[in-house]
């Protein structure tokens, strides 16, 4: 069969009438293959798209980490741009957008690798596309060669942790310190593998192991820096993917905000955007996980310079700050998971705040929340797509909410 693709679906597939669906394949290419229910497969491109580039991965034909090395980055920007596009039409909105940022390769700081003990050795890596295959990446161009430079490390974890019959989940993230390891599936801890694990951390630079919910080994705090600020996380707390994207998103803020005195931070995480802030205005940071507060309280603690920075835990899908309580702040920035956040926003709306600086994961539940700002009465001004999970189809953003007169 032979057909032509005339779009991009949201899980990166090249979508035809039918729809037949065709991976890496890009709209406007003529494609052949064999029909297998909604799916072409052993495809061969007849006529290319000029938006088609070689992937700079040698990974990339096996490996589901990535599902768009085989488009341009013009293309890809401008693709994820149509997926928020996409998103507030359905509500009824649209938006001027911003330029696009996306991060560059080998810059990813935090992943979840997967992992497996052999007859042979220890397979890492990500899964292959629809499978559960573990595709080695030693030349990954996603991730950071920090990361990268961990494999041994990690590899040597595996054998001495790992089974033959179940998968390991490693979660890596780079500090200051070292990696920071969070293993999930391992063997059960004993005293001989706490000691060998101990061990390990020490000979291979690790900053922290935790196994499952137990840290076995600290060789070094595991710091990370929000501007001024020196953060230890809890064990597995949220990061951004880069710290490009990171920079890019408070970039975001910063200008939505504009000139500010007083800000309440919802979804506040470690302080990845409160910290910074507070060197020039007052914050008050709300997260509903116990943990991360604690982390983010010490660290303001310990910096010295900052404005006012007061911290709240508290559940914001159950207890969503009320407009009385968001009474003196002269805007509010809100980075909720990708569920988003129906009740918080349903309370922003109600509320007599000039700005609001939105961030967010899902263009879907984003555009859900910003149809009930807008219509309270609040202009969407801007989007800004910031592309932190490059070659892949996860799509993020910052936006800027004013309230009309």
């Amino acid at each position: 069969m032979i057909v032509t693709i005339d779009r991009l679906g949201r899980l990166g597939h090249g979508i035809a009438a039918g729809p037949i669906y065709v991976t890496e394949a890009l709209p406007g290419e003529v494609v052949e293959g064999t029909l297998d229910g909604d799916k072409l497969l052993d495809t061969r491109i007849i006529t290319p798209s000029p938006d088609r580039v070689r992937p700079p991965c040698r990974h990339a034909r096996i490996c589901g980490g990535c599902q768009l090395q085989h488009a341009s980055d013009d293309f890809v920007a401008g693709w994820k741009a149509e997926v928020v596009r996409s998103a507030l039409a359905g509500q009824g909105l649209a938006a001027r957008f911003l330029a696009p940022h996306t991060s560059p390769p080998g810059s990813r700081r935090r992943a979840t690798l997967s992992a497996r003990r052999t007859k042979g050795g220890v397979q890492l890596g990500f899964h292959a596309r629809g499978s559960d295959t573990i595709v080695p990446i030693p030349d990954c161009q996603v991730l950071h060669p920090g990361i990268i430079a961990s494999f041994p490390g990690l590899e040597a974890l595996v054998t001495l942790g790992g089974s033959r019959t179940a998968e390991l989940s490693l979660q890596v993230t780079l500090t200051r310190g070292g990696p920071d390891v969070v293993v999930t599936g391992g063997k059960p801890l004993d005293a001989a593998l706490r000691l060998d694990l101990a061990r390990l951390v020490e000979s291979h630079g690790f900053a922290r192991l935790t196994w499952e919910d137990e840290t076995v080994a600290l060789r070094d705090r595991p710091v990370l820096s929000f501007g001024a600020s020196n953060v230890v996380p809890p064990a597995g707390a949220f990061l951004q993917a880069t710290a490009d994207g990171e920079a890019a998103l408070l970039s975001g803020i910063t200008h939505a905000l504009g000139d500010q005195k007083r800000v309440v931070d919802l979804f506040a995480g470690l302080g990845t955007f409160a910290l910074p802030l507070a060197a020039t205005v007052e914050v008050h940071a709300v997260e509903g996980d116990r943990a991360m507060t604690a982390a983010l309280e010490l660290a303001a603690r310990h910096t010295p310079g900052l404005r006012r920075l007061t911290v709240e835990a508290r559940d914001l899908f159950r207890r969503p700050l009320e407009p009385d309580e968001l009474q003196g702040f002269t805007a509010a920035v809100i980075d909720p998971p990708r569920a988003g956040a129906e009740a918080q926003t349903e309370a922003l709306a109600r509320s007599k705040l000039p700005v609001i600086a939105a961030v967010s994961c899902n263009p879907v539940t984003f555009a859900r929340d910003a149809r009930v700002l807008v219509a309270a009465g609040y202009a969407l001004d801007w989007v800004q797509v910031v592309d932190q999970f490059r070659w892949s189809t996860h799509v993020e953003l910052v936006a800027r909410f004013s309230r009309q007169p």
